[in-house]
């Protein structure tokens, strides 16, 4: 005789059937459970079995748990890891950046960066898969609230953003949660922060050149000022690079210095670093100065094939970046110790953006101004057109008017010469 086996019929202490797999604790809440595509057991967990039943009070909003069966039923059918492989945002970032082989010192440089601070963050704790939407855009724009500089910040979202897309593609998430555009979300006020005023800019060349100290420095920072330079091509700067006949400056390497590893020649950031940069004849002045300037060594010193640098340290070494910001910092302070109206913040990174903030004032081509800045993306070049201040509108109404216009000193039309 065949034995019918009886399905056992549960229900919920509302008298609602409960499917396969779905049981109500003591407590009221509902617990779902689940083998994955390996045999292993999961549950989930709700305090609502249907999207309709009512959020209790005082419980933690969550969708309810047949929204999370269904979840469930398609990453099985789309062979989705579940819990994000139990990864969390930092281990994930870190198994990233492992895959990028070959990538450039600098890079390699703020991978370690980003995975520093993500050790200490709550959102480098939280598991992969719990990240939504709301919450990367949220946590962003709560870091830019809390002084994140839109740079640094594009910086960390150029690693997670990536990383998440590797964990779609190696089924451990159904969506990439940083896979926005960083400017609809945070404010960019890179350009606007460190493009300085031009009457700044005299200021601070005019004490510079005057100091008994950082007089030694003038040259360098006025080039600084007036090329456009990024620090790592100015200080991988040599004699060979300076090209008086046709009057440009050849820019196809940079010094880089990295903790640990000492000096290295790498390729300009992009392949549009590559370029020859016109220049003034002050600017040429003042390489003519360094160049005499330049102490007489026994033996250079040599960093991959390169020698004869503009800039020698006192241990007959090529100069390195953080040096010259070191200079720029030291002689602000000293200029604000000095007199009652201080200086805002200078750095060589701030001379780069506010020569570009010059040039685009003054009406330069953008084509052109993208060629002599390096700048692989003319988007980046036309940020800097967006961003001209207002008290320059007002300049160029009055200009366009007929009105007249304050007439500048002697100093500001040296430094406003151009020549290219």
């Amino acid at each position: 005789m065949n034995k019918t086996r009886v399905t056992e019929v549960r229900r919920d202490d509302k008298g609602r059937l409960l499917r396969k797999g779905e049981y109500q604790e003591p407590n009221g809440r509902y617990k779902y459970s689940y083998s994955d595509l390996n045999g292993v057991r999961h549950s989930v967990y709700s305090w609502r079995l249907d999207v309709h039943d009512r959020i209790i009070k005082g419980k933690k909003k969550d969708i309810s748990l047949r929204e999370k069966e269904k979840q469930i039923e398609v990453d099985l059918f789309n062979e989705v890891i579940p819990e994000g492989g139990r990864l969390t945002v930092y281990e994930l970032a870190e198994k990233y950046t492992q895959t990028k082989i070959g990538v450039k010192p600098t890079t390699r440089l703020g991978y370690r960066t980003v995975l520093k601070y993500l050790s200490k963050d709550p959102m480098g704790e939280k598991r992969i898969d719990k990240v939504k939407l709301s919450d990367a855009k949220l946590w962003l724009i709560d870091l830019q609230k809390n002084g994140r500089g839109y740079s640094w910040l594009h910086q960390v979202r150029g690693v997670l953003r990536p990383a998440f897309r590797m964990a779609v593609e190696d089924d451990l998430i159904r969506k990439n949660p940083f896979d926005f555009e960083l400017a609809t979300v945070i404010y960019n006020d890179s350009v606007a922060r460190e493009a300085i005023m031009e009457k700044d800019e005299e200021r601070f060349l005019r004490f510079v050149k005057e100091d008994a100290h950082f007089s030694r420095y003038y040259e360098g920072m006025y080039i600084l000022f007036h090329t456009g330079l990024r620090i790592s091509e100015f200080v991988g700067l040599t004699v060979r690079d300076i090209d008086f006949e046709s009057m440009t400056v050849n820019v196809d390497h940079q010094l880089i210095y990295e903790n640990g590893k000492g000096l290295s020649i790498q390729t300009p950031k992009t392949k549009s670093g590559v370029r020859k940069i016109p220049m003034t004849e002050e600017v040429a002045d003042c390489f003519r100065i360094v160049i005499a300037n330049r102490p007489k060594l026994k033996m250079e010193p040599i960093v991959d094939g390169y020698a004869r640098f503009l800039y020698i340290n006192e241990w007959g070494n090529p100069k390195a970046h953080y040096q010259w910001e070191k200079y720029f910092q030291h002689a602000v302070e000293k200029y604000n110790q000095m007199n009652r109206v201080p200086l805002p913040k200078i750095t060589p990174h701030i001379c780069r953006h506010t020569f570009c903030s010059n040039m685009a004032k003054r009406g330069m081509n953008p084509k052109t101004l993208q060629y002599i800045m390096g700048h692989a993306d003319i988007s980046v070049t036309m940020n800097v057109y967006a961003h001209i201040r207002a008290e320059d509108a007002g300049e160029e109404m009055r200009r366009i008017m007929g009105e007249p216009i304050a007439p500048a000193s002697e100093d500001t039309l040296k430094i406003r010469t151009l020549g290219i």
